[in-house]
């Protein structure tokens, strides 16, 4: 039987939840103090640049408040650093992943086979980072888009080999770490992500894709991913998440810096499928230039609690930005996502749209930021925000606001909240689907804003998602 065969015949749900004994090369102790990050940046073999940046990032961490004061925001008394396993670097021959599936030990290549991604290497995109636990296993680039010069590599491996363009671009200028207390958890302890650097005008024409695994119980991960496009590029990037469910808490706090320059496309898609024991706490932001366009698309499932909100100053005159999120929330879960976007230049527009469904007690919520500043003259924002609710004990709230320091420009903002209705069940009834069937129906229209602008597999994998959280299969 084919891989693609074989991956037709798993049913999604068993290709998230499995798991796989813990084997490491080397596993920091829980906790984080100097000593950690010493040890960490020490077994990476780091410049000394990069061991004081995560030593500064750590004294912004232990300076700075939990984010607990927020109107309705999720619980968080649970996270605790120190019970946290923050590094753990898995068994395999090479630094900084290898260029073939088959030279995996196959414990982790199993995994992967599991998730579908060698299957949609070969069909879809045009790079693959794979990453389990803390650090980058696999990485590959077509090789016509390496002779145009692009680079697709780890993090890590970046650090070493590109280290001036990453030293000028990472946390300095889009996520420092004083930003917030998880940028500056972030900022101390990542390891592993993706590094994407697009030459000027090179257009990459098929999606390059990283995937995150956690295996591990009571383990954090921390990837950073820095995409730089320069002027008049074009790039599509996917980012896959995961985690089978234990008792124990887990933490994904990672970090993502873009950098779209003037006239360049970036689309950063993410389908996120937590278990419900994870905390998602990431920070996202991007900086766009004169007539660059930034595009959010974010699927968001599965986590105890997720606190995500994709930001985008456009500081360039005519840049442009769109969100567009999915966020579903099931029992005991709390799903907090949004998006902020900075005006900062004349003739800069944005658009948000947000989806949410909730159900068996789940809140959903739709926190939001736009700001347009002083001078930002024609420019113009538009909000759109759609909850879907299936009970009456689930709750969906939507917290825009607006900074509006402009009086020329046009700003729009919309939003809707409802039940399933009876009547539209059915209707779908009376044309021969079944009670959850007519449900499924309703929700893949509710949410096709979103599935439209993914390529097609990644597309079914969102709907199956959905549908099997509906079920409450997932987690």
């Amino acid at each position: 039987m084919s891989s693609e065969e074989h991956l037709k015949q798993t049913d999604t749900e068993a290709r998230f939840e499995f798991k796989k004994e813990q084997k490491s090369a080397f596993q920091a102790e829980k906790g984080l103090n100097e000593e950690t990050i010493r040890v960490i940046s020490e077994d990476k073999d780091e410049p000394e640049w990069m061991l004081q940046r995560r030593l500064r990032a750590l004294k912004h961490f232990q300076n700075m408040p939990m984010p607990t004061g927020w109107p309705e925001a999720p619980d968080l008394s649970e996270v605790d650093v120190d019970a946290i396993v923050p590094y753990i670097r898995p068994d395999v021959d090479v630094r900084g992943g290898v260029d073939d599936w088959r030279d995996l030990p196959d414990e982790i290549k199993d995994t992967f086979d599991k998730l579908g991604i060698p299957e949609a290497e070969k069909n879809a995109l045009s790079g693959v980072g794979a990453q389990y636990e803390s650090e980058i296993v696999y990485q590959n680039m077509q090789e016509q888009w390496q002779e145009k010069g692009v680079v697709f590599c780890d993090m890590d491996k970046a650090v070493q080999e590109h280290e001036e363009i990453v030293k000028e671009y990472f946390m300095t200028k889009c996520v420092p770490p004083s930003d917030n207390k998880f940028a500056a958890l972030h900022g101390a302890i990542w390891s592993g992500g993706s590094f994407v650097y697009v030459p000027e005008d090179v257009t990459v024409n098929m999606p390059i894709q990283a995937y995150f695994r956690m295996n591990s119980e009571g383990m954090g991960q921390f990837e950073h991913t820095l995409i730089i496009a320069e002027k008049g590029s074009e790039v599509h990037y996917i980012e896959g998440c995961s985690a089978p469910k234990y008792s124990a808490f887990n933490l994904h706090s990672g970090g993502v810096e873009v950098f779209v320059k003037e006239d360049a496309h970036v689309q950063y898609s993410t389908v996120q499928n937590w278990s419900k024991n994870t905390y998602n706490l990431n920070t996202k932001r991007a900086i766009v230039e004169k007539n660059g366009r930034m595009e959010w698309i974010s699927g968001s499932m599965g986590s105890k609690a997720t606190m995500l909100y994709p930001a985008s100053i456009l500081k360039g005159r005519g840049a442009s930005d769109n969100h567009i999120t999915i966020a579903f929330a099931g029992k005991g879960q709390n799903i907090d996502t949004g998006a902020k976007v900075y005006h900062n230049a004349p003739e800069t527009k944005s658009t948000i749209e947000s989806k949410s469904i909730s159900k068996d007690g789940g809140r959903t919520n739709y926190r939001g930021l736009v700001h347009i500043a002083d001078g930002a003259y024609n420019s113009s924002t538009a909000v759109e925000c759609d909850a879907l609710m299936f009970d009456n004990e689930s709750t969906s709230d939507t917290m825009p606001y607006m900074e509006i320091n402009e009086s020329r420009v046009d700003v729009a903002h919309e939003a809707t909240v409802g039940k399933i209705g009876d009547e539209d069940i059915f209707y779908l009834q009376s044309r021969g689907l079944d009670d959850d069937d007519a449900k499924q129906m309703i929700v893949s229209g509710f949410i096709e804003p979103i599935t439209e602008e993914l390529p097609i597999e990644y597309a079914v994998e969102l709907n199956r998602l959905v549908e099997l959280e509906m079920e409450g299969s997932l987690g």
